[in-house]
């Protein structure tokens, strides 16, 4: 493994896919959006795990994009749930890219989401904590 420049990737790694041309912008650069939807799906299936059912995300704390992702790197996507309440959980979401070639492994950026749980009408449910659903 490469040897990473802003220390180690927090939480599971949960998400992992290769940046392509069709994400690009005009400079070549991956979308932001694009890094930002690939950090709500890595919450999603850890919120989901989680909360052993339904979840959406209500919240995205502020993000910055420390450095770009270009094509051909490999995005990976890290979860870790901060905070467990009643009905929403707080999960930690780190982007690292893996350069193209090189292999070099360098935080991307980071925010903190948070999920609610919900049921099949679509209202806010309990989360289990034991892990079984209720």
């Amino acid at each position: 493994m490469a040897t990473a420049t802003n220390g180690r990737p927090r939480g599971s790694l949960t998400v992992r896919i290769i940046a392509m041309p069709a994400d690009t912008n005009a400079n070549g650069d991956i979308f932001g959006g694009w890094v930002l939807s690939r950090m709500d799906q890595a919450g999603g299936i850890a919120a989901v795990e989680r909360a052993k059912g339904r979840v959406v995300t209500i919240a995205i704390e502020a993000m910055t994009f420390i450095r770009p992702v270009r094509v051909g790197d490999v995005l990976e996507v890290y979860t870790e749930i901060e905070k467990v309440g009643r009905t929403s959980m707080k999960i930690h979401i780190e982007a690292w890219a893996r350069r193209f070639m090189t292999h070099h492994h360098e935080k991307v950026t980071d925010a903190n989401f948070t999920f609610v749980a919900i049921d099949d009408d679509g209202r806010p449910r309990v989360i289990p904590r034991d892990g079984v659903q209720v």
